[in-house]
């Protein structure tokens, strides 16, 4: 065995010494991989492949324990999907070292308490349930894990504590009964029953005024949009009602039981909860997305029922195969399907919807978007006779249900098809949705439909989007996106302006400077002043039509062209729009040259903001704009808005890390210079006096930049106000109904306002619920305001 090279023979020198430092991390790097990848496919069998690993860490544990205890931790937190694989493994070095198995036990245990400690939550659920189902494995006494499970439910009766932190808890223990739920009632079924009507009470009592904020769709047909704990307790009912019985989770430990049940168990030390702080910060509840039933596969496996544990524990594993292989979409979606018993299960159908549940989560999805788009991607080429045809039978479904469908996942529902439309030549039998061409064209599928097209057109060309729908589709098509410029037709003379416009055109074309352009541009007449009004700083609109209409002409050609005129002319624009009122009226312009270009639009905004021609609240009050009412509703509207938040949080965040810092600066010379003894009270104060006044400019910019932030929000939920409260006021004075599409659409983009930036925006709250979210306000309204309130009280 590898000790044997440690022994004291002494083989020369050098050579030796080389030997010696290296081979440990060697052993190291091998049990690191053999434990990694235990229970991945191979020609042995999973028992004999076990019990192998067993002895060869049994032989190692003289020499590497810790590292051994180490990675054993590590994989129960970071693999869940082969959790049973794991706790086997634990059961039997238990059952040949008794002492090692206590010290694994203590050491999960302080990993637990260290991941509630820094709100790793998630990680936290699965060490639970590692530990439940090492009472399985003979290696936890089941009294102590019921004493633990008590300690957990006792939560839900402490005082002023928020509701998701009683959630969490409530929800690590139901979430471990699929696991442990037999054992646990054979040996204390009377204990068990406590702790199971402590839960039942909580759930009647919660409050759920989150739940239609976190739906996918409005309507429970035909599957009810359930929320998470009362979905998890109707399926341990029903668990329960079966005596707990399922019949999915591989359990390897059975095959050992002659041995695991001859080795002495470890009761758990009692475990109290860490008590709430203001640091806390627990998972928001979500609600649970069902897209298929047994009927949508009939001729395969019968796909278990939304309220059998089996759909939970299937998609609990599927989670965890994506979170633990995201990175590598080929690993990813290899591991996907070969998941352990996917004969017996519709596994396809299972895939599709989980990848669906994590791109539609709100209010963000656990994954980047495009990687959901990648791995559908990679599964279709990896099952191309079986798995392209489950996921066009989703779309259709996703497709028909659009009216009810939320805003938010209906943006990610069009991002993610036109990618994956454009990977596969943009194929897609559209005469199948010509429904749509019958409807309103601000109804959910006429709109769907151009927003597909349109962000198809900016993942090929306008031609390309002509050429890929029947000529029946043509009034969703989108507009040439070509550049209007007023001034370039002679039939336009009579413009104001005109002529200035023509030697400003000349001027650019040579080259001219800031300075020139300026001249140019001083003898351009007023519309908003009086003649005898001698005011010279005044905001003049028609300086701006004409230099914002010619220098975007000019520069057309490209993005790059584009940037590098706002660039060059930058001066020019911050002499001519200095007002508030000036930087909005860039943005008007910028707009009526650039109306059929979504995309051209939205990377000028985020260019004029970065090289401050206007501010991240003349991007607001320019979205709610009546100019724009009639793009209200599009997509590329909402990406600007939420880019542009974007952006001013991270302002913020980078100006707060700067003065977090400089501090840490001032502490670290304060701790070295004491430490030094030095006792010259000047030569510190000269040495201290450079970054304190750079904290104190720090600390003023941080205070400019938070004030900035906090005035964006208000904006944006003042106009949104204003605009909402208009249309139900007009349509209750015309007595006809306010549930128009415009008001889904609008009241949803105030949900995801909300939903998107909610971290930033918990600053505020006491501000906006002042200022602007009163108990006057149209309770259609605040309802919104109180469902995200809900979310983490």
């Amino acid at each position: 065995m590898s000790r044997r090279r440690h022994s004291d023979q002494n083989d020369g020198g050098q050579r030796h010494k080389r030997r010696r430092t290296s081979e440990p991390s060697e052993i190291e790097d091998r049990l690191e991989s053999l434990i990694c990848r235990v229970g991945e496919k191979s020609s042995s069998s999973l028992e004999s492949n076990l019990e192998g690993l067993a002895g060869v860490l049994e032989a190692d544990l003289p020499n590497y324990k810790s590292k051994i205890l180490r990675l054993l931790c590590t994989v129960a937190r970071l693999l869940p999907e082969k959790l049973t694989v794991y706790t086997t493994l634990v059961g039997l070095l238990n059952a040949r070292n008794y002492n090692f198995g206590g010290e694994f036990v203590e050491a999960m245990i302080r990993q637990l308490k260290e991941c509630l400690k820094v709100n790793m939550y998630n990680e936290a659920v699965y060490l639970v349930r590692f530990l439940s189902d090492l009472v399985n494995c003979h290696v936890i006494a089941a009294p102590s894990m019921v004493a633990m499970f008590e300690n957990f439910v006792g939560v839900t009766q402490e005082e002023d504590v928020p509701q998701v932190r009683c959630d969490w808890y409530v929800y690590a223990f139901l979430s471990s009964l699929p696991w442990v739920g037999k054992e646990l009632y054979e040996k204390k079924d009377a204990e068990m029953d406590r702790v199971l009507s402590h839960v039942e009470n909580y759930l009647k009592r919660r409050q759920k005024i989150h739940v239609p904020m976190l739906q996918v769709w409005s309507a429970d047909q035909p599957h009810p949009q359930e929320e998470y704990l009362d979905c998890l307790w109707a399926q341990v009912q029903k668990l329960k009602k079966d005596h707990w019985q399922e019949r999915h989770i591989p359990r390897p430990y059975l095959a050992f039981d002659n041995v695991l049940c001859e080795a002495l168990q470890h009761n758990l030390p009692p475990f109290t909860p860490p008590p709430h702080t203001e640091d806390s910060a627990y998972p928001m509840p979500r609600v649970i997305f069902r897209m298929f039933d047994y009927t949508d596969d009939p001729e395969g496996p019968v796909m278990p029922g939304s309220h059998s544990v089996e759909r939970f524990v299937i998609e609990e594993n599927l989670h965890c195969i994506i979170k633990s292989h995201w990175k590598e979409r080929k690993t990813c979606a290899a591991q996907l399907l070969s998941y352990p018993g996917k004969n017996k299960i519709p596994l396809n159908y299972h895939i599709v919807e989980v990848i669906f549940a994590e791109l539609f989560q709100l209010p963000v999805p656990p994954r980047t978007e495009v990687m959901y788009t990648t791995l559908l991607i990679e599964l279709c080429k990896l099952q191309p006779g079986s798995l392209p045809q489950v996921l066009a039978q989703a779309t259709e479904m996703l497709y028909m249900r659009l009216d009810t469908m939320n805003t938010t996942c209906i943006d990610r529902f069009i991002n993610w098809f036109s990618h994956h439309l454009s990977n596969f030549q943009f194929r897609w039998s559209w005469e199948d949705w010509s429904d749509c061409l019958t409807h309103d064209l601000d109804k959910p599928k006429p709109k769907f439909v151009k927003e597909v097209l349109e962000k198809c057109m900016r993942l090929s060309y306008h031609q390309r989007t002509v050429d890929i729908v029947p000529a029946t589709f043509s009034v969703l098509i989108p507009a040439n996106p070509a550049c209007i410029y007023k001034y370039g037709d002679e039939s336009n003379k009579s413009l104001p302006g005109y002529n200035a416009a023509l030697c400003l055109n000349i001027a650019i074309k040579n080259k001219a400077s800031n300075e020139e352009i300026l001249t140019i541009l001083k003898d351009v007449p007023n519309p908003n002043q009086d003649d005898d009004d001698d005011e010279g700083f005044s905001f003049n609109p028609l300086k701006i039509e004409i230099f914002v209409q010619t220098l975007l002409h000019l520069a057309a050609k490209s993005f790059s062209h584009s940037f590098s005129a706002l660039g060059k002319f930058r001066e020019v624009f911050k002499a001519l729009a200095e007002s508030d009122e000036g930087k909005l009226h860039v943005l008007r312009v910028m707009y009526e040259v650039w109306k059929n270009h979504p995309q051209m639009i939205a990377v000028l905004v985020d260019k004029m903001i970065r090289t401050q021609i206007v501010d991240c609240a003349a991007v607001a009050n320019w979205i709610f704009s009546p100019e724009l009412a009639h793009d209200f509703t599009r997509f590329y509207i909402w990406e600007i808005l939420h880019s542009t938040i974007r952006k001013m949080n991270k302002h913020v965040v980078m100006i707060q890390k700067e003065l977090e810092e400089a501090k840490a600066r001032l502490a670290k010379q304060h701790k070295r210079r004491d430490s030094d003894d030095d006792d010259d009270d000047r030569s510190s104060d000269r040495e201290d006096r450079p970054l304190e006044e750079q904290i104190d400019r720090l600390q003023e910019k941080v205070e400019s930049a938070q004030s900035e932030q906090k005035n964006l929000f208000l904006v944006i939920f003042q106009r949104f106000i204003m605009i909402l409260t208009e249309h139900l006021v007009r349509c209750e004075t015309g007595g006809i109904d306010a549930n128009t599409p415009w008001y889904k659409n609008c009241i949803e983009r105030l949900q995801q306002i909300f939903l998107q930036h909610h971290q930033t925006i918990h600053q505020y709250m006491v501000t906006l619920e002042n200022l602007l979210f009163t108990a006057e306000l149209d309770h259609h309204i605040l309802a919104v305001f109180q469902q995200f309130c809900a979310l983490q009280a």
